[in-house]
């Protein structure tokens, strides 16, 4: 009795210890431990509740500084005190989080000097939302802006202003009309006053045919008189609910939802019509570029081919907003050639936070390393604004995968300073998220870096694209076909694979996108010996037996970058096994099971990939590469089935 009374007292104190230091992610990177200490005196703002609540340092006085920089602020210290002074309330809170980054990163805070301002001037979230409450390619639950409260509406906006975010569009670019009926925009005036004392400016996507559908109007006509005049009434109710408010994200002429083509008239009409509406209150207009059409002969030309004979007619107050890549969101993509095309027309860039295409919320895909890259070939001064799709639902820990958090934070940061290395910025993440345990932040760091070219290495190396399962985009299906489907929907049409070779001839003798590019760079592409080997497929049709730097075929080649992605995901989650002394009990195993998932999918992938391609190739799988263990029937008779709205359980499992 004495020994059961004893074992029964020990599981009820592991139990206990064990509720007490589970961590169920839902605090984001906003760890600030105990409560604050310190005498804050100036600026009564949100900047002074956050210090006063948070920071363990000696006094802080906050003051207004004319000549510091819109967002900017300045942190000294002198006489014992640390000063920050910014020219508005926004920036003393950018100042406020920076100093708590500080504390938190464990950094000296005795002696500092430090100026900052963000390089982009709107640095914007997107959600994409639904009414019903389901978000498109979101992985972590249903919509927070759903049934929306105070509590979580606090939380997201202190987030998003602890990386410098300042403005989000709070639903689908598949937008219902229902989103500018008066009903909703009662609940976007709740929405944006949470939001407003945290620097951040709501905005709405909008239907082009919401006059019709909303308005009882028969035409959608931006020229139309009528049609005008129902967006004058519309623009002057939303700014008298919300007088800040940040203006319309335009989906248009795309994917069946409806634009201003659709009435004889040009993007640049159905854009300038709105934006000349919502100028008087200090609003814009997000025109999206990402627009294809099934009789094109490249997908890949058409967002260049609409909108440079349009460059020039775009009011200021107008911004181009443009997919990084010319196809859609790809693990890797070169930089659509509107970026550099474009000289008149401002452009914003616009990333893609959500990992639609990257192994949803059950890999571990670190994305700061995919958008330096993007800034490697564009320079951020040819952009006017940064924004990203996000990856936020309702999930506990927010992004349906701890990790998936640090891509939300990349973002942040670098639509605030586009020079961070992604080091620093997984460094930064590490220790605030986790620990500053040199035993956890220095391979983790390591694994953050190397997981982006990983996922690039087991889904689609040496330039393949879109070769994904139909509808949800989870795991591969190079052999993915619906009859009467459109062929721009359909892998084959990407990776066009024959006996010959593999990948998508954008050469001057094939489909000539190289010619969007600037001379020097499009030269280079269109030479099968000098194109970056990363984007080999994605402009050449290459010969199987085609020589690579390494020395190896192209067919050999690609098996080791399938099976080299394989590998280092086996890594990965030995890595993160080894951390188990360093990481609560709750998120290391949360953690350490999606690792396994994405483990046999990286398998599932390499296996899927090389047996399908190698029924066009007929060459053998090198003998230094680790063998298929999966067999193509099996594989291609697999279907998960889910939607576009749901995280998947699991890969293949057979």
């Amino acid at each position: 009795m004495k020994s059961f009374f004893y074992s029964l007292m020990t599981t009820i104190l592991l139990t206990v210890a064990t509720t007490v230091s589970a961590e169920d992610g839902s605090a984001l990177w906003l760890r600030f431990g105990t409560q604050g200490q310190s005498d804050v005196t100036g600026v009564k703002c949100t900047a002074m509740d956050e210090l006063k609540q948070h920071w363990q340092g000696g006094p802080v006085v906050l003051k207004k500084q004319k000549k510091i920089a819109k967002d900017g602020f300045s942190i000294t210290t002198k006489g014992g005190k640390t000063f920050i002074e910014a020219s508005n309330d926004a920036g003393l809170l950018y100042g406020a989080f920076h100093l708590l980054r500080l504390q938190q990163t464990g950094k000296d805070v005795s002696n500092l000097h430090i100026n900052e301002k963000p390089f982009f001037d709107l640095r914007i979230l997107n959600h994409w939302d639904n009414p019903n409450g389901t978000v498109e390619r979101g992985f972590a639950g249903k919509s927070i802006f759903q049934y929306p409260d105070a509590e979580k509406m606090k939380y997201y906006a202190r987030a998003n202003a602890s990386i410098g975010i300042n403005g989000t569009v709070l639903n689908n670019v598949n937008a219902k009309p229902e989103a500018l009926s008066t009903e909703n925009l009662q609940k976007v005036k709740q929405i944006a006053e949470w939001l407003r004392p945290y620097g951040i400016r709501t905005y709405l996507s909008v239907n082009f045919a919401s006059p019709i559908k909303l308005g009882g109007l028969d035409t959608a006509d931006p020229l139309n008189p009528q049609v005008v005049d129902w967006w004058k009434k519309k623009v002057a109710e939303i700014y008298q609910l919300i007088p800040d408010f940040g203006g319309f994200l335009v989906k248009a002429n795309s994917e069946g939802e409806p634009g201003p083509c659709d009435f004889g008239r040009t993007h640049a009409e159905g854009a300038n019509m709105m934006a000349d509406i919502l100028r008087k209150h200090g609003g814009i207009v997000m025109w999206r570029a990402f627009v294809y059409n099934p009789q094109s002969k490249d997908r890949a030309k058409q967002a260049y081919e609409e909108f440079m004979p349009l460059e020039g007619q775009f009011h200021d107050n107008v911004i181009i907003q443009v997919k990084n890549g010319p196809v859609d969101f790809q693990p890797r993509e070169p930089y659509s050639p509107l970026f550099t095309a474009a000289q008149k027309t401002p452009v914003m860039v616009e990333f893609q936070i959500t990992q639609e295409y990257l192994g949803a919320a059950n890999h571990l895909v670190f994305l700061a390393p995919m958008w330096r890259e993007f800034f490697s070939y564009v320079q951020p001064q040819k952009l006017r604004a940064m924004a990203g799709v996000a990856n936020i639902g309702t999930d506990t820990n927010w992004c349906g995968h701890h990790f998936a958090q640090a891509n939300w934070y990349a973002f942040g940061r670098l639509a605030w300073d586009p020079t961070l290395t992604t080091e620093y910025i997984a460094d930064e993440w590490l220790r605030q998220t986790f620990s500053n345990d040199e035993r956890l932040v220095r391979p983790m760091t390591q694994v953050m870096a190397e997981s982006h070219e990983a996922c690039v290495n087991y889904m689609m190396p040496l330039g393949l694209h879109h070769i994904f399962a139909g509808g949800h985009h989870y795991g591969p299906e190079p052999w993915y076909d619906v009859p009467g489907i459109r062929r721009d929907w359909t892998p084959q049409y990407y990776h066009r694979a024959d006996s010959i070779g593999l990948g998508f001839d954008r050469t001057r003798k094939g489909s000539n996108a190289v010619e969007q590019y600037p001379a020097s760079l499009s030269a280079r592409l269109n030479d099968i010996n000098t194109c970056p080997e990363e984007f080999l497929a994605w402009f050449h049709h290459v010969s199987w037996n085609h020589k690579m730097k390494s020395g190896r075929t192209f067919w050999d080649e690609l098996c080791h970058k399938y099976d080299l992605g394989v590998h280092q995901t086996r890594q990965f989650l030995t890595s993160w096994d080894n951390m188990k002394p360093f990481v609560d009990a709750q998120r290391f195993d949360e953690v350490q099971r999606k690792l396994r998932i994405q483990t046999r999918d990286a398998v599932w992938w390499r296996d899927a990939c090389l047996l399908y391609f190698q029924q066009f190739s007929k060459l053998p799988i090198p003998n230094d590469v680790e063998h298929p263990i999966h067999n193509l029937d099996e594989m291609m008779r697999y279907k998960i089935n889910i939607s576009m709205y749901e995280n998947p359980a699991y890969g293949y499992d057979k």
